[in-house]
């Protein structure tokens, strides 16, 4: 753009589906990182053999692209949120293949265990759980923000070009205060 401010992708989304072949890269390279970022440890460690967390990214950026032209855009959110759920289907059926071929190792059982416990899996679990719990309680552009800065590593100036507030401050005191409420959210029920 001739001022510097880069294109939204709601712009480039447009210029994708008529073809040009550089919003598709623009749209890629914009992409790629944040779902990476996004997905990384949502595939459960037993799941992962041949295909990791990279692999699933890309094929749900290829399945996406591949059929584009159909894709409808529904605001500057809809593509973010439409590739995190194809992640997240593709992460679901990597999941359910390994379930369905379980394999069988014999272990020695003088060997130390290595990594975590089940305790602090559980602990995580439950952490993820609490924060996932609380992300749907608040409002949309709240969740979205949330998620933009903190899984995705979006700047604030991202952030306000897709929650449409009227500046990077505006999209950091939005953060900023979902976050706290987040928190407040997150609080374990006493005992």
């Amino acid at each position: 753009m001739p001022d510097g401010t880069p294109e939204s992708s709601f712009e480039l989304i447009g210029r994708a589906q008529s073809g040009d072949d550089d919003a598709l890269n623009l749209l890629l390279a914009r992409y790629r990182p944040r779902l990476r970022r996004w997905a990384s440890g949502r595939l459960p460690r037993y799941a992962r053999d041949l295909a990791d967390t990279d692999d699933l990214v890309q094929e749900a950026l290829v399945g996406t692209f591949r059929n584009f032209a159909q894709f409808e855009t529904r605001g500057e959110w809809a593509l973010q949120a439409y590739l995190r759920q194809a992640v997240m289907n593709r992460i679901r059926d990597e999941v359910r293949r390994v379930a369905s071929r379980p394999q069988r190792t014999e272990l020695d059982e003088d060997i130390a265990a290595k990594g975590e416990s089940p305790l602090q899996a559980a602990l995580g679990k439950e952490s993820f759980a609490r924060y996932e719990a609380a992300l749907a309680c608040l409002d949309d552009a709240e969740r979205e923000g949330v998620i933009a800065r903190l899984e995705l590593g979006c700047s604030y100036q991202e952030i306000a070009l897709l929650t449409e507030k009227s500046s990077a401050d505006a999209a950091r005191m939005m953060v900023n205060r979902a976050l706290e409420k987040l928190a407040r959210l997150m609080v374990p029920p006493s005992t």
